[in-house]
């Protein structure tokens, strides 16, 4: 449905990895070999804290309805934001109509949200799905995607206090009513979740084939298998990513996410929780 992009380290220029990399994601929005749709270019958005971010710092974010490779706007703001923790999105609308409000990250207050996947039956579930959000949070809900509803009902369910619990629930939810409307497979795909400080990168999908989802190898180990690959001598010792599709084809250099799987990205770099896995088909 969409490719995504995460970062967490030093301050990166951040058009060195959405543009710059052998396999940016502008470039996976053209040509995306391991996504369900090989064009991605109904739209793009670009999320970012700022220098000093610390858990509660307020993102910035930057929209556009045009395929990301047309924008020059993306090149000229990526070319001049420096962040140690940002997010972009490249889209391929499944529905919902290309506008603004329907392009990702979403954002509430220093939380940033972004998803690759669909919930099935969206239209079926839709009223019950939307009369579960909080009513204080459904104001916030200015788009029509299925992820932007998700991400409010995940608010809901605590998501601010502890996120992989709220988040849980919210999966949870999906997948109790899509059984109510007979549907087998409701939820698909990855999802990406921001505090200014820590990301959540989740993988799961109710039939146990989610989308793609791989994170970076640490820089220094990177350095040491590479020491002739001048880009990497780019990056911070903390720099790391968490992608949809390898950025480059360096053996070694990417890891999958394993199904059922939150990767969560700290200071002090990656640990795996498992997520959902219960609820897996064997």
């Amino acid at each position: 449905m969409c490719r995504w992009l995460a970062y967490a380290g030093e301050p990166l220029q951040a058009s060195l990895v959405i543009l710059d990399a052998q396999h940016s994601l502008v470039a996976q929005s053209l040509d995306s070999p391991l996504g369900a749709e090989t064009v991605n270019g109904d739209g793009f958005g670009f999320g970012w804290y700022p220098a000093d971010s610390t858990v509660g710092s307020l993102p910035s974010m930057f929209h556009s309805v045009e395929p990301a490779w047309n924008d020059e706007n993306l090149r000229e703001i990526t070319d001049a934001v420096e962040s140690p923790l940002f997010f972009s999105h490249v889209r391929a609308a499944a529905g919902p109509p290309i506008q603004r409000t329907n392009c990702h990250p979403y954002r509430y207050l220093n939380w940033l949200f972004m998803h690759n996947g669909v919930i099935h039956g969206f239209h079926e579930m839709k009223r019950d799905l939307t009369f579960a959000v909080d009513p204080a949070l459904y104001p916030h809900i200015l788009g029509t995607t299925d992820s932007e509803v998700l991400f409010h009902l995940a608010l809901t369910f605590g998501l601010q206090e502890d996120p992989v619990a709220g988040m849980t629930k919210a999966v949870q939810f999906v997948e109790e009513t899509g059984r109510k409307h007979g549907i087998d497979y409701p939820m698909q795909g990855t999802i990406a979740l921001a505090d200014g400080a820590t990301i959540w990168a989740f993988r799961y999908s109710s039939e146990g084939r989610s989308r793609t989802l791989f994170h970076s190898v640490d820089i220094p180990t990177l350095q040491e298998m590479y020491p002739d690959v001048p880009r990497l001598k780019l990056f911070g010792q903390r720099a790391r990513v968490v992608v949809s599709e390898p950025l480059n084809d360096l053996p070694g250099a990417f890891l999958e996410v394993p199904e059922s799987t939150v990767a969560i990205l700290g200071t002090e770099g990656y640990h795996y929780e498992p997520f959902m896995a219960s609820s897996v088909p064997a």
